[in-house]
């Protein structure tokens, strides 16, 4: 076996056993987000992340802002104080300021006209990311995977590519901070995970260059979850690749999912995951619509979060919905 893309980090930056995926303090759900133009898409992704317990037990320990030597704009400063405005506050609905006037900073996104939610989920991440890696930009590209945010999203996916001719395997790893499934034809979260550790052949315009035939050959590639994450977040790709038409096909998700039978060792014990929180996206385009998410707060309970209005819930309406976006903790 070749292999490829997981050199051990030259440090750690955040180190795991700091994490703690409980909530440390149990209380009722926080506020609402105002809609400030099109800025639901913004507002959902606020929400799932203020309530993902590891980064809001770490963002409201004021461990990043305490050390931020950052000037100017600081995702992990912005997202520090708003998850403790969104938590602590008494008011029914906040406005999220701070991430409206620095959103040219996040991505390309403009409060009026309206945006992704995974898109701005990603960048959110990636806004995090390189807080995080102020001051230490010089690390290796391990080390840089090993902070809190690659520790708690980050996962590895790893490609095993099998030449056709001479059978040599060779292995590619890649750092995640989501998963990407296609849905079409899938009527399940387990079918669309399975369909993507299905292996594919790779032929054609997509050969392989075999290092071993130092040519280019046909070749079967396979893609499995080899480091699994502590929050596995999902995208169910509801934009169909050819038409960017929507599918709006009912996609069922399960409250608790065993991730194992979708990992390099299928055989293992399982590696159970926990549902906390769902985007929903609804309207016949993928352009227009509304964006509108459940999420489960430290009390245990579940609530539909749309704009300023925070409801309660049961499980089964969140079970039901058109999901975009899934989060799972373990």
């Amino acid at each position: 076996v070749i292999g490829k893309g997981m050199t051990p980090p030259q440090r750690i930056l955040f180190p795991p056993e700091k994490i703690c995926m409980d909530w440390r303090q149990k209380r009722r759900p926080g506020a609402g987000l105002y809609n400030l133009g099109s800025t639901c898409y913004l507002n959902v992704i606020l929400q799932c992340l203020t309530y993902t317990p590891p980064l809001a037990n770490y963002l409201l320990s004021r461990q990043h802002s305490r050390f931020c030597r950052q000037q100017g704009f600081c995702m992990m400063c912005i997202m520090e104080a708003h998850v403790r405005k969104v938590l602590y506050s008494s008011a029914t609905a906040i406005r999220p300021r701070a991430v409206i006037r620095d959103l040219k900073f996040i991505g390309e996104f403009k409060p009026d006209i309206p945006g992704d939610a995974y898109e701005f989920l990603r960048c959110t991440l990636n806004a995090m990311q390189r807080a995080c890696l102020s001051g230490s930009s010089d690390s290796d590209v391990s080390s840089q995977e090993t902070t809190i945010i690659h520790q708690i999203f980050g996962g590895f996916l790893r490609s095993r590519v099998t030449c056709l001719s001479c059978k040599t395997v060779h292995d590619f790893y890649k750092a995640f901070l989501d998963v990407l499934l296609k849905i079409k034809g899938a009527s399940s979260l387990t079918t669309a995970l399975q369909d993507f550790v299905t292996p594919k052949q790779m032929d054609g315009r997509r050969c392989f260059k075999c290092s071993k035939c130092k040519k280019k050959v046909a070749a079967c590639k396979r893609v499995t979850v080899h480091h699994a994450p502590r929050v596995l977040t999902v995208c169910l790709a509801r934009a169909d690749d050819r038409t960017s038409r929507k599918i709006s096909q009912v996609v069922e998700y399960p409250e608790c999912l065993d991730l194992r039978p979708y990992t390099s060792d299928p055989a293992g014990e399982p590696l159970l995951y926990s549902l906390y929180a769902v985007v929903v996206h609804t309207g016949h385009t993928c352009l227009g619509g509304h964006f509108f998410c459940y999420t489960k707060a430290s009390n245990g309970q579940w609530y539909k979060m749309n704009d300023v209005s925070v409801d309660s819930c049961c499980i089964h309406t969140v079970l039901g919905q058109q999901a975009y976006l899934l989060f799972y903790a373990r």
